[in-house]
């Protein structure tokens, strides 16, 4: 668990980190570098979930070496079973992480959504739904593994 404390907020506290693959953790479908070190070493302390349409074929291999779960949507509406998922692990529990369309109604309903602006860009829908904006993944992740960081940021 990953707790953060806010000045004037109630503390967080985190179980799950729920992942985006394409444009998020990965460019072209191939895992970007420094990922996988850093997703395991979160892994440690939260459960760690990629969730997925495998738009490239490539996300199985490529998350082979990473201590989480893969979730392969379903075809048809991705959005919305990305919100059901996080509905499902609870949303106050949760730290979501995308770039795409189809991942700004599970940045909104997590209790902290973070957008990623990686390489094939962000859309601008999940970047409204966010609070909080990353330049690229591992600058994401590494909020997680410093959360000074994130209160650094957040603090009002």
């Amino acid at each position: 668990m990953i707790t953060v404390t806010l000045p004037g907020e109630k503390p967080l506290f985190f179980r799950h980190l729920v992942l985006d693959y394409n444009g998020t953790l990965a460019c072209d479908g191939a895992l970007i570098a420094g990922v996988e070190s850093k997703l395991n070493r979160l892994a440690e302390l939260l459960d760690v979930h990629i969730i997925t349409a495998d738009t490239f074929g490539k996300c199985k291999t490529s998350c082979r070496g990473i201590n989480g779960r893969l979730h392969v949507l379903a075809e048809g509406e991705g959005m919305l079973e990305k919100d059901k998922f996080v509905l499902a692990l609870g949303p106050e529990s949760v730290i979501a992480m995308g770039n795409g369309a189809n991942d700004a109604l599970m940045l909104e309903r997590s209790a902290l959504g973070i957008a990623v602006l990686g390489p094939e860009g962000a859309s601008l829908t999940a970047l409204q739904k966010a609070r909080l904006v990353v330049t690229d993944i591992n600058s994401g992740l590494d909020l997680l593994l410093n959360t000074k960081r994130l209160v650094a940021t957040l603090r009002k």
